[in-house]
Parts: structure tokens; sequence; C-alpha cells
């Protein structure tokens, strides 16, 4: 069992967001799981300019740090998102992450995965910007477990008790993984973006060749 913690604050050691990232894999080593952490603020990830490339071949047309996350992020069972609330969204380093994103998207690649999503913020403002990178696991197929925020403006007590509820929550993470455990909601949900983009899919399938041959093969339409 693998989970992956992806880092997004570009203060990197000094990041209270990091802070809760540390305890959450520390709990899910705990719990018997393989735990590494990627900070994808201090790699180099570009832009994505939109060509297409990755739905006609599946490969990302550029070539950058990217795609060693990426084939980190599918071989993990599990994912730990963070980023601290940066004017009510998510780092624009995580952004570029999921903006590379749409093969991943559009194929469901993190069909069978779990996630858990940490931030602080100096204010209240935290359901929001868990909410974005719960999406993002929804939208790309995964199962999200839940997040954890703390407004470090409450002070010491506030990090601590976030720090303590993220190390339970990367336990809590592993053992959703062991359990394969089931989200009925989220499944739902799952059904239907998938019921929704096939229409997306079929309306483009002479040009998103590779989407349009992965989702024939894994049933989802028809020729």
């Amino acid at each position: 069992m693998k989970i992956v913690g992806i880092s997004s604050s570009p203060r990197g050691k000094n990041s209270n967001t990091l802070k809760l990232l540390d305890a959450a894999l520390e709990g899910a080593a705990k719990a018997g799981a393989e735990v590494e952490s990627i900070d994808v603020a201090k790699l180099k990830i570009k832009y994505c300019t939109a060509c297409n490339k990755c739905q006609e071949t599946g490969v990302c047309s550029i070539k950058d740090d990217y795609n060693d996350v990426l084939e980190k992020l599918l071989a993990a069972d599990g994912i730990i998102w963070s980023s601290p609330n940066y004017i009510t969204n998510v780092t624009a380093q995580l952004k570029t992450v999921f903006d590379r994103s749409p093969l991943v998207i559009h194929e469901q690649l993190f069909e069978g995965k779990y996630s858990l999503s940490l931030t602080t913020a100096g204010s209240d403002e935290l359901d929001f910007v868990l909410g974005i990178m719960d999406n993002f696991m929804l939208h790309c197929g995964g199962n999200s477990i839940g997040g954890v925020g703390c407004s470090v403006a409450r002070g010491p007590e506030a990090m601590e008790t976030a720090i303590e509820k993220s190390r339970e929550m990367g336990k809590d993470l592993a053992d959703a993984i062991k359990e394969k455990r089931q989200y009925p909601e989220q499944e739902a949900a799952h059904q239907a973006w998938r019921d929704h983009f096939k229409y997306v899919i079929l309306a483009n399938k002479d040009h998103w060749t590779h989407n349009c041959d992965y989702w024939m093969e894994k049933g989802w339409i028809k020729e």
C-alpha cells in the first residue's frame, strides 16, 4: 500500500500546511502504508497549453517534472492533497498540477484510489479550499475520505489540534484503502459524470482517439 502526499506551499519547510501533511503521512505510515512526500512547489511544472495531445496519444506533450509526479500518483493507492488558502483557492503550484491532468479526469485514472485533503488559512475560509481538492479527486474517478483545515489565527492550540486530527485522518486513509471502503454518494457522482461526459467523448472521438479507445475498453461507451 502506497500513499503519496502532495505539498504545494511555496514556503517550503516553513509551511503550516506541511505540518499537517507530515502528520497525516506519519499516521498513514503507522497504519502500515509506504509513504512519500512530493513538494510540487520545488518542481518545474509548466502550464497546460490545451494542445489535446494527451487526449490523442495518452501522453502529455510537455516534458517536465509533471510526468514523474503523475507516474507516482498513478502508482499510489492513496493521495494526500495539501495546500494553504491563497485568495480562497489552492496555490498556483497545485492548480497547475490539476490543470495538467485532463487525461486523468477524462479517463477517470484515479478510479479505486482514495484521498485526503489538508489546508491552513489566516481566516476561517477552509471548507471551500478543501472542497476544491476533494472535487478534483472525485472528477478523476477517486474517492475522498474528507479533510482537515486549520485557521492559524486561532493560535497554537488550534494548530496542535489540526496536526493531531491530520495524523488520525492519515491512519483512516490507510484503513479506507485496506477496507476498500465504499462511498455510495461518491460512486453515484462518478456514474453521473460518466453518463454526461460520454457525449463529450463521442463528439470528439475523431480527435480524442486515446480517450475514445479507453472508454470503449472500459465499456463506458460502445461503437
